[in-house]
């Protein structure tokens, strides 16, 4: 079987909400939201602004975790005031699930580098969630999308430091690839177990620079915008990014199809894929 991934050209807010009435599912209870806030600095991340039909929608509140690394996002108190220099304050509540200890730590059986995930504990409020995504490149995992978002993206900064060392934080920076790619997959798949797969995953192919949007200072991006893509599958839904970065007409795709390919940001696929998160076979649909 092929999981389902409906596609469109058009980047827009509205069309964002257009995608999920074409998903057809209902998110059921209290939705997380799962946003990135933006490192103070970087041009390319996405605004509130234009997110703001779909959280409108599913009623959901924008979460959040701190960072791991020092910075304007690393405590509650700066990351708030990002949250707020940034616009989100403006237009929703913001729940950072790390702000107050301890962690929640949830089992991942059958891990292969990690048997353990530690999120934050007030992921406890809420029933289902929306994972919200700019797809883009990213210095270390080569790619950063729906499954990075599952996984460092729900992670407390312990929680991140864990992953990134496969279980040792002491040196978290020094793993090898492979081993944190992995890592990624397994913390992925103890979060969609904790909501039971009642999880809808949007991806934006826009300001598609090689940098993370936790970079201060980023490249411009290289490529031009290629669209969005909704599904329910996060395997899939990655997959079909990727495709999309090497099917497109672009000279400018090079550079980013480098910064994937140097860092292996494909395992990161084909581990979640072991995981049977998901599928890396999927039908396209375009809207």
């Amino acid at each position: 079987m092929k999981s389902t991934v409906y596609f469109t050209r058009e980047i827009t807010p509205e069309a964002v909400l257009r995608l999920y009435t074409a998903l057809g599912k209902t998110l059921p209870g209290k939705v997380a939201v799962k946003v990135h806030s933006g490192e103070p600095g970087n041009q390319n991340f996405l605004r509130p602004d234009f997110w703001k039909p779909v959280i409108d929608h599913v009623g959901g509140t924008v979460v959040e975790t701190n960072t791991a690394y020092k910075g304007k996002r690393d405590i509650p108190e700066r990351h708030m005031q990002t949250f707020q220099d940034h616009g989100w304050l403006d237009y929703f509540t913001v729940d950072l699930l790390d702000a107050q200890g301890p962690d929640m730590e949830l089992t991942v059986p059958n891990g292969k580098q990690i048997q353990k995930n530690f999120v934050g504990k007030d992921i406890v409020n809420y029933d289902s969630c929306l994972v919200l995504s700019h797809f883009k490149g990213h210095p270390m995992g080569g790619y950063g999308g729906a499954l990075k978002q599952l996984s460092i993206g729900f992670a407390s900064a312990y929680g991140k430091k864990y992953i990134h060392g496969a279980g040792q934080t002491e040196e978290y920076w020094k793993t090898e690839r492979n081993r944190f790619l992995e890592s990624m997959a397994d913390a992925a798949s103890s979060v969609i177990t904790f909501f039971k797969n009642e999880i809808v995953y949007v991806n934006v192919m826009k300001n598609m620079s090689v940098d993370c949007d936790c970079c201060a200072v980023a490249e411009d991006p290289c490529i031009k915008d290629i669209g969005m893509l909704i599904s329910l599958d996060p395997v899939a839904i990655d997959q079909a990014c990727l495709d999309l970065v090497y099917a497109s007409d672009d000279p400018g795709k090079a550079h980013l199809i480098e910064r994937i390919e140097s860092r292996n940001g494909v395992h990161t696929i084909e581990a979640a894929a072991a995981h049977c998160l998901g599928r890396r076979e999927y039908e396209l649909i375009e809207i």
